[in-house]
């Protein structure tokens, strides 16, 4: 199984970042605008369209609020498998996002890995606009 693992750093709080990761149906508004286009919410499960035009349903297996820890499984795409999960951790003055996919197939990660830096980048842009709101 491949795994890709990204952190994002950012100056906003654990709290506005934890607040954004575990609001499971405002991808598209709070966490990720840009690279998610739109996000609808049925029971257990989201339903999110990427900027690339893909939609896929992730079922939510765990939001953690002790841990800070949002799991999901992707269903529908050209994967066989595939599990995410970010957790929000302090890092210093910083808070980290720690954005992890587990996936098969391996030969996979030539097309996830692009799109997760493309992500990661959009997560970032997201969460660093939060720092400067209280």
């Amino acid at each position: 199984m491949a795994t890709i693992q990204k952190e994002i750093l950012t100056r906003a709080s654990v709290d506005q970042v934890w607040d954004a990761v575990r609001d499971i149906g405002a991808l598209h508004t709070r966490l990720v605008p840009g690279f998610v286009l739109d996000t609808r919410l049925e029971p257990g499960t989201r339903i999110v369209t990427f900027f690339n035009g893909v939609t896929v349903r992730e079922r939510i297996v765990t939001l953690d609020e002790e841990r800070k820890r949002l799991v999901w499984a992707a269903e529908g795409s050209f994967l066989k498998h595939h599990n995410g999960s970010a957790q929000v951790l302090a890092r210093g003055a910083l808070t980290c996002v720690i954005w992890t996919a587990d996936f098969l197939p391996d030969d996979a990660a030539a097309a996830i890995g692009p799109l997760m830096e493309a992500g990661a980048e959009a997560m970032k842009t997201a969460l660093d606009k939060l720092a400067g709101k209280s």
